[in-house]
């Protein structure tokens, strides 16, 4: 029988029941328990989700915390069609279905061969959120070879591709980078109260000491390193190398046009010169004139006061 199952209904008589466990792992909010007895007695405006965590021991049969791969295999979740880890189930209408018969009707659909009872029942927790949701888990042990035939049955499900992408096993274990292992796998996306029903359960059926849970938990929380996006920063440098090179053929630009203008001139100089001295040689005498043009230090005056004398 499950760990809550046997607080699920209250006995005639009985008194106060006692605390409901909790989580207690530092950085999880908590959520508020309930037994199934006050699960059961809630108004028409609450909805029930129920969900199913299929589990195996190891092949040492252990089936707890590890030091390192192979260890917690058989844990499963899936992946949902929204990319959020979840656990199998989905929304029960306690309108027309039991709890369990309605979470076996939707493992029908995701699974196709396995059915829970009460038995397997293991908690119920009101959700945070706008909705008035209260979430129940299931938890059944299966063999290793039991639960790698759910897991082939699961492929050719009518869910499989659509509403479920896959299936995945937690790792119940840490590796020597201190992150590898189960502080990777809780630090994904999962759906609604998911992530706080694995810690709970890992807790409640001891597969994982509670300190190491907080650990992982811990380990998730730390701020990580920026990630150097190498590809970033050579796009930046070879754009400062561009603008470097635009910079220096501007100013190549700039000098090479005042270099031209100065060519300009100095060719518009020459042409006036050789047009003055070709006006000069149709002046009688003009070879002398020339020879005084040349020993003068301001030619164009000279130039002008001979030409003025010669037409005279």
């Amino acid at each position: 029988m499950g760990v809550m199952a046997a607080v699920g209904a209250l006995p005639a008589g009985a008194g106060t029941l006692p605390p409901l466990p909790t989580l207690g792992v530092p950085g999880v909010p908590e959520l508020k328990p309930l037994t199934r007895y006050e699960a059961m007695r809630l108004g028409p405006g609450w909805s029930h989700s129920c969900h199913a965590m299929l589990y195996a021991p190891n092949p040492d049969g252990t089936g707890r915390w590890g030091p390192g791969p192979g260890r917690g295999s058989g844990r499963r979740m899936q992946m949902r069609f929204d990319g959020l880890l979840g656990f199998p189930g989905g929304f029960v209408d306690r309108r027309y279905w039991s709890l369990e018969d309605g979470l076996n009707r939707v493992l029908g659909l995701g699974l196709g061969c396995v059915r829970l009872t009460e038995a397997d029942y293991l908690c119920s927790h009101l959700t945070d959120g706008p909705h008035r949701v209260v979430a129940h888990l299931y938890a059944r042990q299966l063999t290793l070879e039991e639960l790698h035939a759910i897991e082939i049955s699961a492929v050719h499900s009518r869910d499989h591709g659509l509403e479920v992408m896959g299936m995945v096993r937690v790792p119940l274990y840490t590796q020597k980078d201190r992150m590898g292992g189960l502080p990777n796998f809780l630090a994904n996306s999962f759906v609604g109260p998911a992530k706080f029903q694995l810690l709970f359960a890992l807790k409640i059926l001891n597969m994982v000491p509670e300190e190491k849970l907080a650990e992982a938990v811990a380990t998730t929380q730390k701020p990580k390193k920026p990630v150097i996006d190498h590809a970033a920063i050579a796009a930046a440098k070879h754009a400062n190398e561009l603008a470097a090179a635009a910079r220096a053929g501007n100013e190549y630009s700039d000098s090479g046009d005042h270099q031209a203008a100065e060519l300009a001139e100095q060719q518009a100089a020459g042409l006036e010169s050789r047009a003055v001295l070709e006006h000069l040689a149709a002046v009688p005498g003009h070879e002398a004139m020339v020879a005084e043009l040349h020993g003068q230090p301001r030619a164009d005056s000279v130039l002008e006061h001979q030409v003025g004398e010669a037409m005279e």
